[in-house]
């Protein structure tokens, strides 16, 4: 009885050990994350980011794979570039019919200025290649990237040369084909998060650009949270405002889609109340802290539900989930600093 015991705990004990997930390899906020399962086996990425130093320099295009159930992480080859810098912030990445799928991203210049990436690549964890994919009509940096119905990606407003567009930008994975779906109506922002649940596409917060008369452009935040209603045909979204659940903006939070109770909703998860630059820095001079909230949004419902919070992290591109848990890949954490772990997020809702 006592070896039977012994046995059925070894196999738990192994079982909690090949779900864990080790450290990245280096500290690194800003990464494009995403996972997936693929004949029995789940592929963890990390892609591109910052690393502790926060400044142009430690900007990178590198790649980490980690496969579940097996030790420590693999370095892939890096995401190529057309430009003459390669490494991006504010990349997008999506899993999609056994691949991933990096987009965008930008490219810091040591005096400061940025050149929003234009090409997008395809990445396949079996055979760690890449293909290229059409550069997307608009190029954008720190958008919001959302699969769907394992075939389509959409690229929700975002930053370009020029400022943000109120672009929504439909990837057709079937056909390799972009396609402008209907326009984002709240106003254009860059870092903001959003999610599908129920055939609802739901998205949150962000900057956006303001002109005043007679002054520079200045950078504000925009508290704004909208959902579109997804039929049949993925260009055509019913766009309509929903209430915001705090009335206070967030920057560079992830989000989604959760199952709770039987029911999809969409989860937002950390960020930070104040819009910063490379070092974690607000434009303002005063320093960004990042948040311990989880938003949760119920779109069959058409209402927000209270959650318990979670450790504080910001600068995020997105989260893994893994059976049912949600899984930050670095990011920065209080004080602004670079974290190389992975940070469980318990999504839990609170009693009314």
């Amino acid at each position: 009885m006592l070896l039977k015991s012994l046995s059925y705990l070894s196999v738990l004990a192994a079982s909690s050990a090949a779900m864990a997930l080790p450290d990245l390899p280096e500290p690194v906020s800003n990464n494009a994350v995403a996972s997936a399962s693929i004949r029995d086996k789940t592929y963890v990425l990390s892609a591109t980011g910052i690393g502790p130093g926060k400044n142009s320099t430690d900007i990178h295009n590198k790649v980490w794979l980690h496969t579940l159930g097996e030790f420590g992480w693999v370095s892939l080859p890096p995401v190529p570039s057309q430009q003459r810098l390669a490494g991006r912030i504010g990349a997008s990445a999506v899993a999609l019919n056994n691949n991933f799928f990096i987009f965008g991203g930008s490219f810091v210049n040591a005096d400061g200025t940025a050149v929003t990436a234009s090409d997008s690549y395809r990445l396949d964890p079996v055979t760690r290649r890449y293909t290229r994919l059409n550069d997307m009509p608009v190029p954008v940096d720190n958008a919001a990237a959302i699969a769907h119905q394992n075939r389509y990606i959409y690229l929700v407003s975002g930053w370009s040369d020029h400022g943000t567009v109120n672009l929504v930008q439909l990837f057709d994975n079937f056909t390799q084909r972009w396609s402008q779906a209907t326009p984002f109506p709240g106003k254009p922002v860059f870092g903001l998060a959003g999610a599908i649940a129920a055939n609802h596409l739901v998205v949150c917060d962000g900057v956006t650009v303001e002109y005043p008369k007679g002054a520079p452009p200045q950078l504000t935040r925009s508290a704004s949270c909208w959902e579109g209603q997804l039929g049949s045909n993925p260009n055509s979204i019913a766009w309509q405002p929903i209430t915001h659940p705090t009335g206070e903006a967030r920057y560079r939070m992830a989000a989604t889609t959760v199952q709770i109770n039987g029911e999809e909703m969409v989860a937002f998860i950390g960020g930070s109340h104040t819009p910063y630059t490379l070092d974690g820095k607000g434009y303002n001079g005063q320093a960004a802290e990042p948040l311990t909230d989880i938003w949760v949004y119920a779109p069959l419902q058409q209402r927000w539900h209270r959650a318990a919070a979670t450790t504080a992290v910001m600068d995020l591109r997105g989260v893994v989930e893994l059976d049912g848990s949600f899984y930050s890949l670095g990011g920065m954490l209080n004080q602004q600093q670079v974290t190389n772990k992975p940070i469980k997020h318990q999504i839990k809702l609170l009693p009314e």
